[in-house]
């Protein structure tokens, strides 16, 4: 079987980069989210279970 040569989609490349632009708003939002959870929690376990609730990492607030 002979191998077929195509040309790349221009759509791919715009694709790749609307990922890349929505995951590091994403990444922005979590690290806002979680500086945000633990300036409002009571103490260290309530940031922590509230974190866990809501599905952010702790380290997520030390990024960005």
């Amino acid at each position: 079987m002979l191998a077929r040569h195509t040309t790349p989609d221009p759509e791919d490349g715009l694709i790749i980069r609307a990922r890349a632009v929505q995951q590091a708003h994403s990444a922005i939002q979590n690290a806002r989210a979680t500086r945000t959870v633990a300036e409002h929690a009571t103490d260290a376990l309530d940031c922590v279970q509230l974190l866990e609730m809501l599905g952010l990492d702790a380290n997520d607030g030390k990024r960005v």
